[in-house]
């Protein structure tokens, strides 16, 4: 059994201005369970098993934001990130930054760990597709969970080879997961709906949120860009779009991903 820690570090520039920048730096590690001395110890990334690698080797963000909205920061005026987990404020942040900062016309999603209030990340997707933002994920970017959504809602839709992506069945407050509502229940069709106005063929929604839900919320299903590039028809060779098969059983995803209620 492993544990992941994460450690977000935000140290605010010390001189007054209007807008002060951050600058913010992630660390990482994995703590293990040693039953002989009775405490959890620190491993290295060589001793961790392949379906609990969570982040990607570049998670450090490589420059200073101008400004910072939760988990999105402005790297210019015509260009943000995506560092981090969506929440029910995320909507409200996202405006405030396309407020401040009209002309930006690229996200680029770095370390995107998935969201903790689907419908609000939904509605953030909207707002990306209606402001017409091209969403880009760059080499060793690592997208996962409900920030799948987010990055099917670019007006564009770039992958770098090197970049990764994993998906998993939603969870809501229950405990039930997509397997426990009819395949044309709100509940589901609140995802095929959303796939169909990012774009999406109704088939290719179906088959899309299918291969999402092989995996339970536990679970998960990697998928490398390539992989991510056939489901949005980005691969000249039909069979490039194939199912990945699920991670070995308990691989954990970094902070809470998919917690949602139903009316």
């Amino acid at each position: 059994m492993h544990r992941l820690f994460a450690f977000a570090l935000a140290l605010a520039a010390t001189i007054a201005s209007p807008l002060q920048a951050q600058v913010l730096s992630v660390e990482t590690y994995v703590e293990q369970w040693d039953p002989a001395a009775g405490e959890w110890v620190r491993v290295s990334e060589d001793d961790r098993p392949r379906a609990e690698r969570l982040l990607s080797a570049q998670t450090q963000v490589r420059q200073p934001a101008i400004a910072v909205y939760g988990p999105f920061r402005v790297d210019d005026p015509s260009r943000a990130s995506l560092v981090g987990v969506t929440g029910s404020a995320a909507p409200r942040q996202f405006a405030a930054m396309l407020r401040d900062f009209p002309r930006i016309a690229a996200l680029e999603m770095v370390e995107c760990p998935g969201t903790e209030d689907d419908q609000a990340n939904m509605q953030v997707g909207r707002m990306i597709r209606a402001a017409g933002i091209v969403t880009h994920v760059p080499t060793g970017g690592s997208v996962r969970s409900g920030a799948v959504e987010l990055f099917l809602a670019g007006a564009d839709r770039r992958i770098d080879d090197g970049a990764e992506f994993a998906v998993h069945s939603w969870l809501d407050d229950s405990g039930r997961e997509p397997r426990h509502f009819a395949s044309d229940s709100p509940e589901n069709r609140l995802y095929l709906d959303y796939y169909r106005e990012m774009g999406m063929a109704e088939d290719d929604a179906r088959a899309f949120y299918a291969m999402t839900n092989t995996a339970a919320h536990a679970d998960a299903v990697w998928l490398t860009a390539q992989d991510m590039r056939g489901w949005i028809g980005q691969n000249d060779d039909p069979d490039a779009r194939v199912t990945a098969a699920p991670a070995a059983p308990n691989p954990a995803i970094a902070y809470l991903d998919l917690s949602r209620s139903f009316p």
